[in-house]
């Protein structure tokens, strides 16, 4: 070897553990296309970082969390009606219902007829209605959570109730029961408008035997709101038309039914609207519409006038406050504590 020439480079010794580079190729995977039909701008290494994204631990589990929540789920409600809830319901309702209708069916010698009896049949609802919180509880539908949203929901009722105190017709919480009834569900607007109404009585002074029908009757308010249709589909101006034309009607009923408590005391007065027991139901009834159009409707209507104007103006914001406190609370869901050191199986 001359200076000129250049020195040669010793070959490399083939690894015989190795194959040689020429046959160094990865079999194809005939259930999957080559790289070239993978589409343009795709790495060989995309579709095996997608899978392994897709099918990392707890990812499958986490999507069905997702999945899973009250945000995405049905609705969730604060208050379960579990068996006893609705026992205690149905006989609360059909106390009410006879308490309210005796005098139409009550003849002259009942002792019922009398105006002076009225009041023991009234007292004898309250601890009726306390018997729905008490079985709603004993049916865990309400914890802590629901507890305190109907506290905070009931005091914001009873605040808003002094605000028409002293004028015709204007009572503003009739808006915001109806509104919590769609949006938490019958049970919880039962018990919602029942309490608004014992609270409103105490802060207002109003403790009576009237206080007891109120409370049923404001039960039955919002309960009807919580049963009307579409509570998981309805949104919009239809769902706002909707609750506007349920709260006049039930303002003006809210006021008629209310007529029935007081209408047994004015017996002796001896006027044409009067209660007369032992009269035909046709003409105690004539009495009694008579009764309604000449005292209550100068409230009922401007009631109800209030209650469809705060609804349309106010209702698309108080529903979503309603509607994303309820999904945050997530009152179906239990609460788990878990220690951040141990690995999920």
């Amino acid at each position: 070897m001359t200076p000129d020439e250049p020195a040669e480079i010793p070959a490399r010794p083939e690894n015989p553990a190795r194959p040689a580079l020429e046959d160094e190729r990865r079999p194809e995977n005939p259930a999957r296309p080559a790289f070239e039909d993978r589409g343009p701008g795709r790495s060989p290494g995309t579709d095996r970082q997608t899978q392994a994204v897709r099918r990392t631990p707890g990812t499958d589990r986490q999507a069905q969390a997702v999945r899973r929540t009250p945000d995405t789920d049905r609705q969730a409600r604060a208050v379960r009606l579990g068996p006893r809830s609705i026992a205690v319901l149905i006989l609360v309702s059909a106390t009410g219902v006879a308490a309210f209708g005796w005098p139409l069916l009550a003849d002259t010698a009942s002792g019922l007829a009398h105006s002076k009896d009225a009041p023991w049949l009234f007292a004898a609802l309250l601890p009726l209605l306390l018997a729905v919180v008490a079985a709603t509880i004993a049916d865990t539908g309400l914890d802590a959570k629901a507890i305190a949203m109907l506290g905070v929901l009931a005091a914001a009722g009873a605040a808003l109730r002094p605000l028409g105190a002293g004028t015709a017709g204007i009572e503003p919480m009739f808006f915001l029961m109806v509104l919590s009834g769609r949006v938490l569900g019958p049970g919880f607007g039962f018990v919602l408008g029942s309490v608004s109404m014992f609270a409103s009585a105490l802060l207002t002074g109003g403790v009576g035997p009237w206080m007891p029908f109120q409370m049923l009757a404001m039960g039955w308010v919002a309960m009807g709101a919580g049963l009307l249709p579409g509570p998981d589909r309805l949104r919009g101006r239809r769902e706002l038309v909707l609750l506007a034309g349920y709260g006049a009607v039930a303002s003006l009923l809210y006021g008629t039914i209310m007529n029935l408590q007081g209408w047994p005391y004015i017996g002796s007065l001896a006027t044409g609207v009067s209660f007369v027991p032992g009269d035909p139901l046709s003409e105690n009834l004539a009495r009694f519409i008579a009764y309604c159009l000449a005292t209550s409707l100068g409230w009922d209507v401007p009631r109800a006038i209030v209650t469809v104007t705060a609804t349309l103006a106010l209702g698309p914001t108080v529903l979503k406050a309603l509607r994303r406190a309820t999904r945050r609370a997530a009152f179906d869901a239990p609460v788990r504590f878990e220690d951040a050191g141990t690995d999920r199986k």
